[in-house]
């Protein structure tokens, strides 16, 4: 294992805990909007709406259209890489497991990333304090989420492989995205969602027949448009921000931070009580990114 310590900016630490809290809250706008839209319909309403609000925002700035245009593949690639495979996985997994099993699988992500970068990547090879740092956090999440966690161990393997390979697709994704680095995040996010629009349509089309569902009512159109420009545009842009200044890894503990938003959200908005074992997963998360970020490995090294 090579690499030396290195730190995470505290710049990119406030974005991460913003990302997680705003990528927690999409648990909230989703568990609304699922009630009469399709899953899958879902998705295709959070991306492309999402991309035509970035649209609208950076409508004759940064060579919006010509960089779509030249890099077409690329943002194709990552659209599926990093929307399609991965939601369509989760959600065929989530018809045999739970919830908090599959958060927690889900948590897998950055100790996936940290086994890709360091195979694809000369600038993010894995480190000791990496992978105890990912193990740490991985326990936590499944502590936080309680015994609910181990609910659907005993459907089948592949569901639960779904999840997993969800996971890995993430990582993947957190690597690619490295290679569009010279991009303003805002147009990476735009190029991205406009290319997912574009893959889940016809998917869309072919299973829920979307000409035949039933208008939403307010509060889950409300709901759905938050998803869209809150929880995805927004959110995308601190992600591709993330990972192109700190890197994959960096971006990817963001999966580690989503679980103890959600729930710190349902304490502070909901009334929810705050269990021990609440108390117990955040402290283990916290020590595990505290390990990430490498101040710690760089100060007991440096004193010995």
């Amino acid at each position: 294992m090579k690499g030396a310590p290195q730190t995470i900016a505290p710049l990119t630490w406030v974005f991460l805990v913003l990302l997680g809290l705003i990528w927690g809250a999409s648990f909230f706008f989703a568990r609304i909007a699922v009630e009469q839209v399709p899953p899958l319909t879902l998705v295709l309403l959070r991306v492309f709406l999402a991309a035509v609000a970035l649209h609208l925002y950076l409508w004759g700035r940064h060579n919006l259209y010509r960089e779509l245009l030249a890099r077409w593949r690329a943002f194709i690639l990552l659209g599926t890489v990093n929307n399609v495979i991965p939601f369509t996985l989760i959600f065929v997994g989530q018809t045999e497991i739970g919830a908090g099993l599959a958060a927690t699988l889900n948590a897998t992500t950055p100790l996936f990333t940290v086994i890709i970068a360091n195979r694809l990547t000369t600038d993010e090879k894995m480190t000791i304090a990496k992978l105890a740092g990912c193990l740490l956090g991985l326990a936590g999440t499944a502590v936080l989420i309680g015994p609910s966690a181990a609910t659907g161990l005993g459907a089948p393997i592949w569901a639960q492989l779904a999840i997993i390979g969800a996971a890995i697709s993430y990582g993947f994704a957190a690597i690619y995205i490295k290679t569009l680095r010279q991009l303003p995040p805002t147009v990476t996010a735009t190029g991205q969602l406009t290319a997912s629009s574009l893959v889940m349509l016809p998917l869309v089309l072919f299973v829920d027949h979307p000409w035949t569902l039933e208008m939403p009512s307010p509060d889950i159109i409300a709901a759905i448009l938050m998803l869209a420009v809150v929880s995805t545009s927004l959110g995308y842009i601190l992600y591709f921000r993330i990972i192109r200044d700190a890197g994959a890894t960096s971006g990817s503990i963001v999966t580690l931070l989503v679980p103890p938003s959600a729930i710190l959200l349902g304490v502070v908005f909901l009334g929810e009580q705050l269990s021990l074992e609440a108390v117990v997963g955040f402290m283990l998360i916290a020590c595990g990114l505290l390990v990430i970020d490498g101040r710690v490995t760089a100060h007991f090294q440096k004193n010995n």
